[in-house]
């Protein structure tokens, strides 16, 4: 009889992005994890110590490109290098169930402290202090996050809730003018209005113009 193979780390990362796709992260448990591997807790926690050290391998996989930095190009704007970046990001997590609440929250592993490191070291190259780079990389991750988790929530609830019973409270145009005049505009879209890839790119519009004016100041200051 064969010897059964040794359970390693990556088996364990590839069964919870499987869990995490069939179950989403409520059903997601250590427990059911370790059933599904056929292995005991013990041996399960020999790999991973705690749902969120899981949960943190999980992010890895699930953004993999993501860590595959590649690095700013001879006169290319890094704004609009930010902006791909954060773009690609954005279209990985709504492609997976729960995605970005795995993400939330997440702390990069080893594997992910290079690309971590080439996007700090190009926005203190074009001019940020290291502490304005931090910052703004955290604005943008959180703008990533934040959108792709109202995105998800939108089509979960769009799967479970009966669009002919009405779409909302139905408000009065005396007292709510501008809401029911915006109402009126947006009835006959087929989203209703929550064109969630057109609100991210607005938010990240904003965010990037913000960022090219603290980005001035910041080098008109220290020249």
């Amino acid at each position: 009889m064969a010897a059964r193979k040794a359970l390693t780390r990556d088996d364990v990362v590839d069964a919870a992005v499987h869990l995490l796709a069939e179950v989403g992260l409520e059903g997601l448990s250590l427990r059911r994890l370790a059933r599904d591997l056929g292995v005991s807790a013990p041996t399960l926690y020999w790999h991973v110590t705690d749902k969120r050290t899981l949960l943190d391998h999980v992010a890895e996989r699930l953004l993999l490109d993501q860590w595959r930095v590649t690095p700013l190009t001879p006169g290319e704007d890094w704004a609009e290098w930010l902006r791909e970046r954060a773009t690609v990001q954005y279209r990985a997590l709504i492609a997976h169930r729960d995605a970005a609440r795995v993400l939330a929250g997440n702390r990069p592993t080893e594997a992910a402290m290079p690309a971590v490191e080439e996007v700090l070291g190009t926005l203190v190259g074009a001019g940020f202090t290291p502490a304005q780079a931090f910052a703004s990389i955290q604005a943008v991750g959180n703008l990533v996050i934040g959108s792709a988790l109202e995105y998800q929530a939108e089509r979960e609830r769009d799967a479970t809730t009966d669009r002919t019973a009405g779409d909302g409270p139905a408000h009065d145009p005396d007292r709510f003018p501008h809401h029911s005049a915006l109402a009126a505009l947006l009835a006959d879209r087929p989203d209703h209005g929550a064109d969630h890839d057109a609100l991210f790119r607005h938010g990240l519009d904003l965010m990037i113009a913000g960022l090219r004016v603290q980005q001035a100041g910041t080098v008109t200051h220290a020249g």
